[in-house]
């Protein structure tokens, strides 16, 4: 028996307990989605980050009820309203690098889960992070890590 044939399979669970990633445009890339599901941003709505009007934006569950499929992954939302503005633009509310962890992208050229709770907006630009230890080594230096981020993005985005 050959260790060739154990080799495709292995790499295959690999992928599977890695995560998933639909394939995207080049604004957004690959969304992460997590491991057996196809749902963005963990069911937070994406809208919900920016501020409106006096109210401040962060982090709110969205509700399947109010869902759409954009780039080959569901996106939840908490409003009518914020589905459609999500429709109307998405590339303007949908996180960067696919959700996945912009430190980790910009640091370690590295795909890493983004976490929905820990969250910046920089420049009218959603960034997610993996947990709030790398949340505090990306304040150091956001700008740095979103140049290099973008460019090791497309090298990830395959």
């Amino acid at each position: 028996m050959s260790l060739g044939r154990f080799v495709f399979p292995v790499w295959i669970l690999l992928g599977l307990l890695l995560g998933s990633s639909a394939n995207a445009d080049t604004n957004t890339g690959k969304i992460y989605t997590g491991f057996f599901s196809n749902l963005a941003l963990g069911g937070y709505d994406p809208v919900a980050y920016f501020p409106k009007g006096d109210v401040q934006g962060g982090p709110v569950k969205g509700k399947k009820t109010y869902s759409w499929e954009w780039q080959g992954a569901q996106w939840y939302f908490s409003s009518q309203e914020n589905k459609e503005l999500f429709q109307a633009n998405p590339h303007k509310y949908a996180p960067e690098y696919g959700g996945h962890c912009a430190w980790a992208v910009g640091a370690k050229n590295s795909l890493v889960k983004g976490n929905p709770k820990y969250w910046t907006l920089k420049e009218g630009k959603l960034y997610l992070n993996y947990n709030r230890k790398v949340q505090k080594l990306w304040e150091q230096d956001p700008d740095a890590f979103i140049e290099k981020g973008n460019k090791n993005w497309p090298g990830l985005n395959r």
